[in-house]
């Protein structure tokens, strides 16, 4: 993880909140993590105490941009990273360093792309001034409003992305100041991406740099943007690596359906050709013809996957459900040729719909790992471990 410190004019409490941030990553957080200190055009020894504390501290990095912008720092300090996850926190270190592992533990695992700290958020604990309580309510209020917002808080100095998800969302970001962490977020919800919120423990910084006024009109300008091209943006190949693939419920009910088709036609296939060939060899071909066109539909209507991207590894896997499914229900017929020779057709019939039904759990099983696994790319586990000399 790499988290960005963006600053400017900061040379009084920088060092004093980086050596207790990487104090704190040493001794309390799981993952190995690096801190940048993006410094944006500062006019006093900010840059120098960067350097600085680069030199003394390790998994410490520094960055100078000769514009300023807190935007434009993590722009720059988040394309130049190579970490799995890309994340950043004010300078004053307002927000509890506690919630850091809540905040990357949704895109380490996959369920989120994007994940921010919320003062708005149930199980917060704010304090501030009732000046800036009712500002943040009013601008979220506005958000929602206007730009059809779900997230709760969109400027606490306290968000995580995940580098391949940033990679492509940065360039479409044109905000370099305060706006660029809520023209970043719109841009994500309307992706289809996953922002997952957590709850934080905030106190105010006193000593804030932050212009209120000139700040909130440039919000209301990047607003008016953001109004003006919702029907116009256009994201290309930036969608979630699950987007159109349903829930797991959905999934199963899908596949269920799919199965009850699918086994009707089974059977009315085998009954077909039983008349002319064995119980054996009219269960194989039953299969064979039904498993094409059940795959085929559970990789589109099931899992949500389109196009011919793996779509031999996807019916190998069909196959190989199939080959379960033939040793399954082969078993059974002769199991019940064993057992009752005498029995009816009705007997093999229901016999054969009992295995199959069996056949079918094991087959969504098969499927949904091949299908699904894999489209969450994960960051490498040597990312994610910290070194221990």
């Amino acid at each position: 993880m790499d988290v960005v410190v963006p600053v400017f004019n900061e040379e009084e409490q920088l060092a004093a909140s980086i050596r207790r941030f990487r104090r704190y990553l040493d001794t309390r957080f799981p993952l190995a993590a690096r801190i940048t200190i993006a410094d944006n055009a500062s006019t006093d020894s900010t840059w120098w105490i960067a350097q600085r504390l680069e030199a003394e501290l390790e998994g410490v990095r520094s960055i100078h941009l000769d514009e300023k912008g807190r935007g434009r720092a993590l722009r720059a300090a988040w394309s130049a990273s190579d970490a799995a996850i890309l994340a950043y926190t004010d300078v004053d270190l307002s927000t509890d360093l506690d919630a850091l592992l809540p905040l990357v533990a949704p895109l380490l695992s996959g369920h989120s792309e994007v994940a921010i700290g919320s003062r708005l958020a149930p199980g917060s604990s704010v304090t501030r001034g009732l000046k800036r309580e009712v500002i943040s309510r009013c601008y979220n209020t506005l958000l929602r409003t206007l730009l059809g917002t779900r997230f709760r808080d969109a400027q606490c100095g306290f968000k995580a992305i995940r580098f391949d998800v940033a990679r492509r969302l940065l360039p479409l970001v044109i905000d370099d100041a305060w706006f660029f962490d809520t023209e970043l977020l719109v841009l994500a919800q309307r992706a289809g991406l996953r922002i997952h919120e957590v709850p934080v423990d905030w106190v105010d910084d006193p000593d804030s740099r932050v212009d209120i006024q000139a700040t909130a009109l440039a919000d209301l300008r990047g607003i008016w943007r953001l109004m003006w091209t919702r029907t116009r943006v256009v994201i290309p190949a930036l969608v979630r690596h699950d987007a159109g693939v349903p829930s797991a419920a959905s999934q199963a009910r899908r596949f269920a359906a799919i199965g009850v088709v699918s086994t009707l036609a089974y059977l009315a296939i085998y009954s077909l050709l039983r008349t002319a060939t064995t119980a054996v060899a009219a269960n194989a071909i039953a299969l064979i013809v039904t498993a094409v066109g059940n795959t085929a539909a559970n990789r589109r209507l099931t899992f949500g996957v389109r196009g011919r991207e793996s779509l031999g590894r996807h019916h190998l896997a069909g196959l190989v459900a199939l080959g379960l499914a033939l040793s399954i229900t082969s078993a059974s017929v002769a199991l019940l040729g064993a057992v009752a020779p005498a029995s009816g057709g009705v007997v093999e019939l229901a016999a054969l719909a009992a295995a199959n039904g069996v056949a079918t759990l094991a087959r969504f099983q098969v499927l949904r790992w091949v299908l699904v696994s894999g489209r969450h790319p994960r960051p490498a586990p040597a990312q994610l471990q910290r070194t221990v000399s």
